[in-house]
């Protein structure tokens, strides 16, 4: 007993407890803090994706550690450095944006305030309907209309770029949105949660080669925003009266109001658990903050 006694002791001798002071403990929660709000913000754009790919392929690279893949390491290590230049290009848009607001003053408030009111941001059952509504008698008189339904990527760019309105969704407001010869009607709508934010939105097109030639500039505009968002966007032909959504990178054609109404619903569903994890957190944070 005695042996096994010392040789724990020699294990605990031979150990290193570096001395902890209250400027390292200060800087710990520093750099959380740091990168808990990073990874929120990278998680609300188009970066995650891109993070979640860069993060696949690092998994790979440790496992062909581990098991000495001698061919794939030595390719690592060859483009490593360039793969570090790369990154930087391709997150350009995403590191810039996010220095800028930096500079606001409001991003501060933006950390420290709680919504302890309960507001959601998970589309209803009466916006399901309003938009359906509308997009059904849009479609009997070929009024062409392009609305998108923020998902969790937030749209805010795209936001900016049109009118802001902050006005609840209804069919009226919508079909009087995209009537003919009124200011509002080019562009884009964006609906997030229960209000329709801004009109008159520029939209990203895409430039996938294999769309249809048939198709204009609003199904192109649709798709656009699909690939670089998780958005959920409602065509309709103004030259044939056509429903069609776009989600996730594809162009679904010749939609019908219940098929329409039912991938909402979908929408509606897979975003409720997130929705209630947010609010769940919100009103442990207020609690916290009131305290």
């Amino acid at each position: 007993m005695s042996t096994v006694w010392n040789q724990f002791r020699l294990f605990l001798a031979g150990l290193y407890f570096p001395k902890i002071q209250v400027i390292d403990i200060i800087e710990i929660l520093i750099i959380a803090f740091m990168i808990y709000f990073c990874m929120l913000w990278i998680q609300r754009t188009r970066a995650y994706s891109l993070l979640k790919g860069f993060m696949i392929i690092v998994v790979f690279i440790a496992i062909a550690s581990i098991l000495q893949m001698s061919a794939i390491l030595w390719l690592a290590s060859r483009v490593g450095s360039i793969a570090m230049i790369a990154l930087v290009v391709i997150f350009q848009p995403e590191l810039r944006k996010g220095l800028e607001s930096l500079g606001t003053k409001n991003f501060l408030s933006s950390i420290f305030s709680f919504d302890s009111s309960g507001r959601s941001d998970q589309i209803s059952d009466r916006t399901i309907t309003e938009i359906a509504r509308a997009v059904n008698e849009m479609s009997e008189v070929r009024t062409g209309a392009l609305i998108v339904v923020e998902q969790t990527i937030l749209l805010t760019e795209y936001v900016n770029t049109g009118i802001e309105l902050n006005a609840d969704v209804s069919s009226q407001l919508l079909i009087n949105i995209f009537e003919h010869n009124t200011p509002l009607h080019d562009g884009a709508v964006i609906v997030r949660g229960d209000q329709i934010v801004a009109a008159t939105c520029y939209l990203p097109l895409s430039e996938n080669a294999q769309i249809n030639k048939k198709y204009g500039t609003r199904h192109r505009a649709g798709l656009g925003i699909s690939e670089a968002s998780d958005s959920f966007t409602i065509i309709v032909s103004e030259e044939t009266g056509r429903v069609s959504y776009a989600y996730m990178g594809n162009l679904t054609t010749g939609v019908t109001s219940s098929m329409l109404r039912e991938e909402l619903h979908k929408l509606q569903k897979k975003s409720g658990v997130k929705e209630d994890r947010k609010l769940r957190f919100r009103k442990g944070q207020a609690k916290k903050y009131e305290e």
